[in-house]
């Protein structure tokens, strides 16, 4: 069987996308908090390919290009830009080694556009600037083969419409996600729902939200979006608990925290009290997929764990699924009948 298209998947059912690279690479220490810049796609090609095997084997449909950061201002900014091109090429083409490795489909490899923090509505300038942005790394992913582009954690509107656009003229499909701010509004004035209407109708074919709120602050808005949307629609939450008083992760506090933290807030590298559990990830990937929300995955702070879990709730077997959780035969908790009662008797005083 040959690959089949993202579109033809979406059609068939639901499609598991794993986001997640950049806090999962600062994790391992291959990456800097603050700047947030993936140079392991050169530095460390080989980890970056483990990072996208472990996704991909807990479920994930598409390999996405780590290029999240990887356009022109952030190279800059770190005074790296002569080396903007070979770190997106390089991505690129490992995402693509490893989407080959799968053993029954080949996986999808999307390339990856981003906020660029740059845009100002109100500098004509700036939109000028982030479309040259977009079109030279639009016109890498098309050059190097990816299958879509996956345009992705937009808190102005009008920044995701030039994204759009940048891949059209590049004759690929369009993903293109949301990111919402505490505020509840995109920067520039449009509501989620309006922002993916339009998207959508322009031609993107998947519009959605992720990246800066977990589960319990983005459905309600995925479900907004979902009534509003006539194509597909993406649900990429964070794995943290955020609330109705702190809907995203910039400002979400740690009552727990015994230490004096040297950031203002828990983001980026305090939030690890904070996670959700992977049953709770599940239960929100059912309902997601309940709600009719197509593309379903989970952005910074994913672990290939979580991501299996989803994928399993929404009835995938994964190609790690041999390694999922099974209480069985644990010395404590199983029901092994080989199991010693002495301990198994011991198990709520343990």
């Amino acid at each position: 069987m040959g690959k089949r298209s993202l579109e033809q998947r979406l059609n068939e059912g639901t499609v598991v996308v794993a986001e997640g690279y950049l806090f999962e690479m600062e994790r391992r220490g291959y990456l800097q908090a603050g700047s947030f810049v993936p140079e392991v796609a050169l530095e460390h090609p080989e980890v970056l390919k483990q990072v996208y095997r472990d996704y991909m084997n807990a479920g994930s449909d598409v390999v996405l290009a780590f290029t999240y950061n990887a356009h022109r201002e952030k190279m800059r900014i770190i005074g790296k830009e002569h080396l903007h091109e070979p770190l997106n090429r390089s991505a690129i083409r490992l995402a693509k080694e490893v989407a080959k490795e799968h053993p029954t489909e080949e996986a999808l490899v999307a390339g990856n556009i981003s906020n660029t923090n740059i845009f100002d509505p109100e500098d004509a300038d700036s939109a000028e600037e982030v479309r040259s942005i977009f079109a030279e790394m639009a016109t890498w992913c098309k050059e190097e083969g990816v299958d879509f582009i996956n345009a992705e954690t937009f808190y102005y509107h009008e920044e995701a419409v030039i994204a759009l656009e940048e891949i059209q003229k590049q004759g690929l499909p369009a993903v293109v996600t949301l990111g919402l701010m505490g505020e509840n509004i995109l920067r520039d004035g449009y509501t989620v729902e309006e922002s993916c209407k339009i998207l959508s109708e322009k031609g993107a074919l998947v519009v959605g939200m992720n990246c800066f709120r977990g589960p319990n602050t983005m459905q309600p808005y995925l479900k907004g979006i979902r009534n509003e949307v006539e194509g597909y629609v993406g649900g990429l939450p964070i794995p943290y608990r955020t609330t109705e008083e702190h809907p995203t992760f910039f400002n979400l506090p740690d009552g727990g925290c015994s230490c004096s933290l040297p950031t203002e807030t828990t983001f980026p590298t305090s939030l690890d009290p904070l996670y959700h559990n992977r049953y709770e990830l599940a239960e929100w990937a059912k309902e997601a997929k309940d709600i009719g929300i197509n593309y379903i995955g989970l952005c910074c702070g994913a672990s290939p764990a979580m991501i299996r879990a989803v994928a399993e709730a929404i009835g995938y077997e994964t190609i790690n699924s041999k390694y999922s959780p099974d209480m069985e035969k644990h010395f404590l908790f199983g029901k092994d009948k080989t199991l010693k009662d002495h301990n198994l008797n011991y198990s709520k005083k343990a």
